[in-house]
C-alpha cells in the first residue's frame, strides 16, 4: 500500500487576503493513495478552505488527471469558495484536473500549456451485466463532465464540437482553449514537467510534455509503480474505483 502523509498541503505565500496553493501530480482519493507529496486529495482542498475563508485563492495547476470522484469532490469545494479563485495552468491540465480548474472564476493559460479532456474510463470485471452497468455508469458521468464544461463555453460555440473533442482525447494548447472555454491567455512559460502515473493510457500526448516528464521520473521510479500494482490487492481496489484520467 502507499505511504502515509499525515500533514501535507501544498500552500505558499500565505498572506491575510490571498494564498497559493499547488496542485502539481496526480488526483487521488485519500492518503492511502499517495505515493509522494506531489498528488492532490478532496482532503487537501477541505482544508485549505477551512484555513483561508474568504481569502483569494491562486490555484496552480499541472496535473495529468486521476479520480473522477475525488476530482469533482474538489471541483465543488472550489465552486462553493466564498472568495474569488483563480487558475492557473502552468504546464497541463489533464482530464479531471480540466474539470477542478473549471470551478475558478478566473481561469488563465500561458500559449504553450495544456488542456486535455476525454472521456471517462474505468477497470471492470463480471459478467455481461455488469460490464452493461459499468458502461452506463461512465455515460453517466461523461454527461456530469460535459455540463461542467459546458458552463464555461464561450458563446456560440457548438456543444456538439465540444462533445466530439471529448471522444478524441483533445489537447489544446492555451490558446487553441481559449478559442472554446472562457479563459484568458497568457505569454508562453518555460515549459514545466508534468509527471503522471497516467501517460501510458493517453493517446495524444504532446511530445514536449513527454520529453519533460522523462527527465523529472526516472526509470527505477516507473519501475515501482509497476512492481506495486503487481500486489493483488491493490488491483482489487483499483478496480473498485472509477477513474478519469
Amino acid at each position: 500500500m502507499k505511504n502515509h502523509f499525515k500533514k501535507f498541503l501544498n500552500i505558499k505565500n500565505s498572506t491575510t487576503e490571498q494564498v497559493d496553493f499547488y496542485i502539481y501530480g496526480d488526483i487521488v482519493p485519500d492518503s492511502d493513495w499517495k505515493w509522494d507529496e506531489s498528488e492532490t486529495m478532496p482532503n487537501d482542498i477541505k482544508n485549505l478552505l477551512d484555513e483561508h475563508k474568504g481569502k483569494t485563492i491562486n490555484l496552480y495547476v499541472n496535473s495529468g488527471g486521476g479520480s473522477v470522484f475525488a476530482g469533482l469532490a474538489m471541483y465543488n469545494m472550489l465552486k462553493r469558495h466564498d472568495g474569488e479563485v483563480i487558475a492557473y495552468v502552468d504546464g497541463l491540465a489533464g482530464s479531471i484536473a480540466s474539470v477542478i480548474i473549471m470551478a475558478a472564476d478566473r481561469i488563465i493559460i500561458p500559449k504553450n500549456a495544456y488542456l486535455m479532456i476525454h472521456k471517462a474510463w474505468t477497470w471492470a470485471v463480471g459478467n455481461a451485466n455488469d460490464l452493461r452497468k459499468q458502461a452506463e455508469d461512465l455515460d453517466r458521468i461523461d454527461e456530469g463532465i460535459f455540463n461542467t464544461y459546458k458552463e464555461n463555453l464561450k458563446e456560440g460555440v457548438n456543444e456538439e464540437t465540444i462533445k466530439q473533442m471529448i471522444e478524441n482525447e483533445t489537447w489544446l494548447t492555451g490558446e487553441q482553449a481559449a478559442e472554446y472555454f472562457s479563459i484568458e491567455t497568457s505569454n508562453s512559460l518555460e515549459a514545466v514537467a508534468c509527471a503522471s502515473d497516467f501517460y501510458q493510457n493517453y493517446k495524444f500526448i504532446p511530445s514536449q510534455l513527454v520529453n519533460n516528464s522523462e527527465q523529472r521520473v526516472g526509470s527505477e521510479e516507473r519501475q515501482k509503480v509497476e512492481n506495486s500494482l503487481q500486489n493483488e490487492s491493490e488491483i482489487e481496489n483499483l478496480l473498485l474505483e472509477i477513474d478519469l484520467i
